[in-house]
């Protein structure tokens, strides 16, 4: 995404916004927008259920112990990490870590996060499809999401002289690898969140009005996703109606 008003070729020429970029710039904005208020949901949902203990007494730890092994799974330890949210499976090396406020929580929230993260474990063992493409595409996103930018910032810079876009084209389908990561996430994390809050009951961890609860954090989380996607498909978006904007200028 580009700011400015004094280098033409950074927003499609010198005329007006193309469709493309008028969809792309109304997307983004809207993924801005919702990406605030998910962020804004996501602390005060987590914040209101961490302070609602569950009447079973378990930890974090312990719901996400329990479902590894009621899904038959003992090759995936249980480990604390610092910080705050910074919950995560990590496929390779088979650990599931959970943050300050999920390991020793017995809170609503914690249980939610916990089950969420023991159902990208589960996901791992029966190789759900998406997980495994996400996982898969991951180094190739480590690598595109640290040169498309330049890539396309220098293309459209020497597009600017010399009309040959290719390294800007190159830029964009290296960002278009980030996107479809974005886009894969999102029934990852869907999933794991309706694999936990069905375990959470089935299994009686929560009563049926602590469910709720757990929802409400867990839909929060999701959210962030979706701004997440829809931000990244907006900028790609952009990128490609700039450089055919500026490209058709050029003929």
């Amino acid at each position: 995404m580009f700011y400015g008003g004094y280098y033409p070729y950074m927003y499609g020429g010198y005329g007006s916004f193309s469709g493309l970029q008028l969809i792309a710039v109304v997307l983004l904005i809207a993924a801005m927008i919702l990406a605030v208020y998910a962020q804004s949901k996501v602390s005060s949902t987590f914040n209101k259920y961490s302070k609602v203990a569950n009447k079973r007494g378990y930890t974090g730890a312990d719901v996400a112990r329990q479902l590894l092994g009621n899904a038959g799974i003992f090759d995936v330890s249980v480990e604390h990490v610092s910080g705050n949210l910074t919950d995560h499976y990590d496929p390779k090396n088979k650990v599931l870590r959970l943050s300050d406020g999920v390991y020793n929580s017995k809170s609503v929230a914690a249980l939610g996060v916990a089950a969420h993260e023991t159902g990208h474990a589960i996901q791992d063992n029966v190789g759900y499809v998406p997980l495994r493409i996400r996982t898969g595409i991951f180094p190739a996103v480590s690598f595109s999401s640290k040169l498309a930018m330049p890539l396309i910032l220098l293309g459209l810079l020497m597009g600017a002289f010399s009309g040959f876009y290719t390294i800007a084209v190159f830029g964009a389908v290296l960002y278009a690898v980030v996107v479809l990561f974005q886009l894969v996430t999102l029934p990852v994390e869907f999933n794991a969140s309706a694999r936990a809050l069905k375990n959470l009951k089935n299994y009686g961890y929560l009563d049926s009005d602590e469910v709720p609860g757990a929802r409400k954090v867990l839909s929060a989380a999701a959210l962030t996703y979706v701004a997440s996607a829809a931000a990244a498909l907006a900028t790609l978006l952009r990128f490609i109606a700039i450089i055919m904007g500026n490209s058709r200028n050029r003929n």
